[in-house]
């Protein structure tokens, strides 16, 4: 098979940033072997060097020991090291479906009007239960907001925020940005969609650009997992407004809020509890139609039990967001 790529110029640079060597990469590059368009490189940036297993010698990878630097400058430094007409990023705990490149290909080749695309990443239905159950949190609008970044929702259309798990770029879109800003993680992916926007190129949304992302299993990993995202939103919030500083991100603080104050208002005045039920409710309705729209995905018993951690995730998300909103200074993360 390496032979039969090399007969032919590169054409997508598959780039991987991780930490150290998992079984989840393992499976990530069994599914790009898998792949139906061939033309690609697969460039690994581990912290540190690895022992790499015959059993993947027969595909094009190249390693590039990186340190312990975040998931963005792996990315800048990897692109560097590309030979790829686009550069297509996936993280190490994800799988592309095997006609990811194929889809991407046609889509890139024949859209000279296209710069980036991105399509959604699925949970794998043999996922750890409780995986599945954090991860049918981001099955409806009214659960995670952004349904479409987790499952196929057409039609095609363009977007102005998209995360790396599942980001196809043309590499000459990709310098001209200056790649992503690596002073930002997380969020460095909407800050190289903003710099994309701004610059005048386009991002495309392909339902069938499917990629399977496993999910955090353990409640604790999740919530630290929203927490970032609420925190750092925040922070966007203030400094790129262009496409952070969107009401459905003020929601879940808006939430905390309500429920809090609220709750302490009730018992200062109680001529206002009627109002906070009514409040309550309203939201009580909004976790059933959220419960709707898993079920259309998931086993009711799946979609039932993320009932409680959809709640805890939107209060979660809100207190951090707020939380965000009172920083005055940001402060870089590795991530981990």
């Amino acid at each position: 098979m390496i032979a039969e790529m090399k007969n032919e110029p590169v054409v997508f640079s598959i780039i991987i940033p991780f930490k150290a060597w998992s079984l989840d990469l393992e499976e990530n590059l069994c599914h790009i072997r898998e792949q139906t368009f061939r033309r690609y490189e697969i460039i690994l940036l581990p912290d540190a060097e690895i022992t790499f297993p015959d059993i993947y010698r027969d595909l094009p990878i190249s390693i590039y020991p990186t340190g312990e630097v975040n998931p963005a400058l792996k990315r800048d430094l990897g692109s560097k090291q590309s030979i790829g007409k686009f550069l297509a990023f996936i993280d190490d705990d994800a799988y592309p479906q095997s006609d990811w490149l194929e889809i991407a290909w046609t889509t890139l080749e024949n859209r000279n009007d296209i710069s980036v695309i991105g399509g959604p990443a699925i949970t794998p239905k043999d996922d750890p239960f409780f995986g599945r159950v954090l991860g049918a949190v981001f099955l409806s609008n009214f659960s995670g907001g952004f349904k479409e970044r987790y499952i196929p929702c057409p039609p095609e259309r363009m977007v102005d925020d998209w995360p790396t798990v599942n980001l196809i770029v043309r590499k000459e879109v990709f310098d001209n940005v200056g790649g992503f800003d690596t002073a930002f993680w997380p969020g460095e992916d909407t800050k190289f969609c903003l710099d994309l926007v701004l610059n005048g190129f386009n991002i495309f949304y392909i339902p069938e650009l499917i990629v399977f992302h496993h999910r955090r299993s353990q409640f604790r990993k999740h919530m630290r997992q929203i927490g970032n995202y609420g925190y750092h939103r925040a922070i966007f919030a203030k400094q790129f407004p262009q496409t952070s500083r969107r009401f459905i991100y003020f929601i879940p603080a808006l939430f905390v809020i309500f429920f809090i104050g609220g709750g302490v208002l009730t018992l200062l005045f109680p001529e206002t509890k009627m109002i906070y039920e009514a409040g309550l409710l309203i939201y009580g309705l909004s976790l059933l139609i959220a419960l709707k729209d898993i079920i259309k995905k998931e086993n009711w018993l799946v979609a039932v039990l993320s009932l409680p951690y959809i709640f805890f995730s939107h209060l979660w998300y809100g207190i951090r967001f707020i939380g965000g909103l009172g920083n005055r200074e940001y402060k870089i993360s590795l991530g981990r």
